[in-house]
């Protein structure tokens, strides 16, 4: 059985030394690297662009894991791809096209993603599910680190679940993950954990690497049990 992909997610690392951040989580334990890229616009916060992308792209060889946060996406697929995503995650919400632009970032060599905010229903994304390669369900509204995990989430993971099927899609999750929360969406059929405050708390290696270890963890338990 595969274990659950832990992807850390930078937002809540110390911007003053970024670089060196992404090198820590990377030998504490990550296995992405998760870019949540906000554009004050279609969600209530700023946070960076390709340029800082860019310049932590030499830092390590792992999965750049990009959500974008931002509406529209589609004029600026290329730059993320150009420096360095791995995955490019846009919205349903963020768009008329979301086909469109699942099929510009597949023709752009990447790894395709749909985001899924707590009250978008799941039903948006069954016609685009062969253009796909992950989903992520957010258990928070997204904007801000540091929220609560929205329980009612859970079930939307076991339906999603259902109507990938046997396709070859990463389920992930972004907001309010802990050791707590993580078996939950793992029972429910998530692979992918994204973590932020939950990872960086502590401020050193060793605390990245026991925060990354019990996530994993407890995850990697949830998934024994419910298979």
């Amino acid at each position: 059985m595969s274990r659950t992909i832990i992807a850390p997610s930078v937002l809540s690392a110390d911007f003053s030394k970024l670089g060196d951040e992404v090198e820590a989580i990377v030998r504490a334990g990550a296995d992405w690297i998760h870019l949540d890229v906000m554009d004050g616009h279609f969600v209530p916060n700023i946070t960076f662009g390709p340029p800082v992308i860019k310049a932590i792209r030499n830092r390590t060889d792992k999965v750049f894991d990009c959500h974008l946060m931002i509406t529209p996406a589609d004029p600026y697929l290329a730059a993320f791809a150009e420096a360095g995503c791995d995955v490019i995650t846009v919205h349903a919400e963020a768009g008329p096209h979301l086909d469109r632009s699942l099929q510009a970032i597949r023709n752009l060599g990447k790894k395709a993603g749909v985001s899924l905010n707590p009250s978008t229903p799941e039903s948006v994304i069954e016609y685009v599910l062969d253009r796909l390669d992950l989903v992520l369900l957010m258990t928070v509204n997204p904007g801000f680190g540091g929220q609560a995990f929205i329980p009612s989430v859970v079930e939307k993971v076991k339906r999603v679940k259902a109507l990938i099927g046997d396709r070859p899609i990463d389920i992930q999750i972004d907001g309010g993950i802990t050791p707590e929360t993580a078996p939950l969406v793992a029972a429910a059929g998530a692979n992918v954990l994204v973590a932020g405050s939950a990872v960086f708390k502590g401020g050193s290696e060793a605390s990245y690497r026991a925060n990354i270890e019990a996530i994993r963890t407890a995850s990697d338990g949830a998934m024994r049990r419910a298979a």
